[in-house]
């Protein structure tokens, strides 16, 4: 028997909140029962599956544990079929810990060469597999503040411009293998030049933060936003057709200007201009977004403060 814990640099995206999530995978309905007490005991949310198949349809998402615990020999799928599965696939930081009876030094050798981090031998001690789970969640501690530095902006702590520009990818690629909706928002803050040179770029950057968090508590949970560049910003809407996409940018639009910004004794009034496009079975990534750009540059023509759309999809903005 074994089990293994397992990392992996991921792209996107999500911070750690809450207790450390476990993933228990083992056929042996004893040994993951006194696994469970133990971590459970520990304050660690535990998730128990008896199967690699279904071990990996958790493993599998962005939204997957960060620490698991996986049997070697388990139907269906075994432990290493899904430490390999787990190093070859993108997504969050997973760290695998292999418990194995097996006494053969060879073992451990493919254990760590399919991608476990560390291993434990069975019977296992609590204490020794509580501080190895220890250890592994200070990688994964270490390994989600390295990669929220790569692909998070500094100052906004939304995605940067490359990883914005990498989910865009994935979404169009996802859109058009399976032939769903995609849509695409340029938004940029009108007349932001005036703020930092009225305000000072202290408060300009004060702007720059709460717009972003604003615009963030109206996005729905699937949804994506970077910082393009300077005062514009790039949200990314999946399985989302012009209609609805047209409601979500109102939202934005409207969270920005509802309230002006404070920053030190300044109130800072802000308002953004949003242009959409829609990604229509294409992969062309670029084409999309110089769509939405000139959009947003008809938005700006038009007045500012409000939502223009692509010319394929020309309807009447929001003021």
């Amino acid at each position: 028997l074994s089990l293994v814990v397992t990392s992996r640099a991921c792209r996107v995206l999500s911070v750690i909140i809450g207790p450390m999530r476990v993933l228990i995978a083992d056929d042996d309905r004893l040994s993951a029962l006194m696994l469970e007490a133990s971590l459970k005991a520990s304050g660690y949310e535990v998730t128990v599956v008896s199967d690699g198949s279904e071990a990996w349809k958790i493993l599998e998402p962005d939204d997957r544990p960060q620490i698991a615990i996986l049997d070697w020999m388990m139907p269906i799928m075994d432990g290493l079929e899904v430490c390999r599965k787990v190093r070859r696939a993108s997504g969050p930081y997973v760290y695998i810990l292999l418990l194995t009876g097996n006494t053969d030094p060879d073992s451990v050798v493919t254990g760590m060469d399919a991608g476990a981090d560390d291993y434990i031998r069975k019977p296992f001690h609590p204490a020794e597999l509580k501080a190895r789970l220890r250890s592994g969640k200070r990688i994964v501690d270490l390994e989600e503040k390295l990669r929220r530095q790569a692909t998070h902006d500094a100052l906004t702590r939304i995605l940067n411009r490359g990883a914005i520009m990498e989910r865009i990818a994935i979404e169009m690629e996802r859109s058009y293998r399976e032939n769903e909706n995609l849509c695409i928002a340029m938004v940029d803050l009108d007349h932001f030049k005036d703020v930092n040179d009225t305000f000072g770029h202290s408060a300009g950057d004060t702007v720059l933060c709460e717009t972003a968090s604003r615009m963030s508590s109206v996005l729905r949970p699937y949804d994506s936003i970077g910082r393009y560049g300077g005062e514009e910003f790039i949200v990314v809407f999946p399985r989302c057709d012009v209609s609805a996409a047209a409601a979500i940018a109102e939202r934005i639009r409207r969270s920005i200007s509802i309230a002006p910004v404070g920053a030190g004794n300044e109130r800072i009034s802000v308002t953004a201009s949003i242009g959409i496009a829609e990604a229509r079975n294409s992969k062309d990534a670029d084409a999309v977004i110089r769509e939405a750009d000139r959009a947003l540059f008809r938005a700006k023509q038009a007045g500012r403060n409000r939502i223009e759309f692509s010319v394929q999809e020309r309807l009447s903005g929001s003021a």
